[in-house]
């Protein structure tokens, strides 16, 4: 049986929208190897390899996206006491507030305050209430302000 990728309804659409960008870059790419091939030799043709590069890599995104998409399963955020995928967990830091939503590995973004449920800190927030107090990897101490 497939694994089961656990994506929030927004890291759904996300990736829905790579994959149709994605998509239409293909009659582009298509059009630079075209015209490579026209410049003759193949072998020292770099903006052939480089089209063929380039072709490659939208390739494999979309194979990866479409495999995600595939076995997605919605994370369903419940109103709970208890850290969740799907939760929104903001905590203290020394003194400063962070906010941070707990999602599954594939959609986590930790610059942009996604954070996976397999990371260190998110196996440390995983059903934690209000108070847990906990250490980032860093050394620095946090608690659980609130969970939304």
């Amino acid at each position: 049986m497939p694994n089961v990728v656990k994506i929030t309804a927004a890291g759904k659409k996300d990736l829905q929208e790579e994959l149709k960008a994605l998509k239409a870059r293909r009659p582009e790419i298509a059009e630079k190897i075209a015209l490579a091939r026209s410049y003759g030799d193949l072998s020292e043709n770099e903006d052939y390899s480089a089209a063929r590069s380039e072709q490659n890599t939208v390739e494999g995104r979309i194979q990866e996206i479409e495999d995600i998409l595939l076995h997605a399963k919605i994370i369903e955020n419940k109103k709970t006491d208890k850290v969740a995928l799907g939760s929104t967990v903001t905590l203290d830091v020394e003194g400063k507030s962070r906010s941070y939503i707990l999602v599954g590995a594939t959609e986590a973004d930790p610059l942009n305050g996604k954070i996976s449920n397999v990371s260190p800190i998110g196996k440390q927030l995983m059903g934690q209430k209000v108070g847990f107090e906990g250490e980032l990897p860093n050394k620095k101490k946090f608690s659980i302000k609130t969970i939304e």
